[in-house]
């Protein structure tokens, strides 16, 4: 069992940023790939960023490229996600999952484990 615990959320104006961590505890952390996904009310769960435990591997959904930046520290057995430039729409909770491999997927079938999530409000 892997257990993830996100923190950092929070209510930003537009254009603001924040970083968010996620912390894992249990089996090994450093083997998998992790991903960053959220979801809005009413709306489907989406991919926003993944890495693999080889961090020269990174994918981000096209809508944060540029403005997102996915990290790991493994001796932390921490991932983190800085958002930059943040959108209204882009309110939603935010969780963090973790593979059942070493592959940077976008789809949450792929990922093993999921953090209860936080949520991220950003206001216009």
């Amino acid at each position: 069992q892997l257990q993830l615990v996100e923190s950092g959320g929070g209510l930003l104006q537009a254009g603001g940023s924040l970083r968010l961590s996620c912390a894992a505890s249990g089996r090994t952390f450093s083997t998998v790939a992790m991903g960053w996904f959220r979801q809005a009310p009413g709306k489907e769960r989406e991919f926003v960023a993944a890495i693999s435990w080889i961090v020269s591997r990174i994918y981000y959904a096209n809508s944060v490229k540029g403005r997102f930046t996915i990290s790991r520290v493994n001796a932390k057995n921490t991932v983190y996600l800085q958002m930059n430039s943040q959108k209204p729409e882009e309110t939603a909770v935010y969780y963090c999952a973790a593979a059942f491999g070493d592959s940077e997927t976008q789809f949450p079938y792929d990922y093993a484990y999921w953090g209860q999530g936080t949520q991220v409000t950003v206001s216009a």
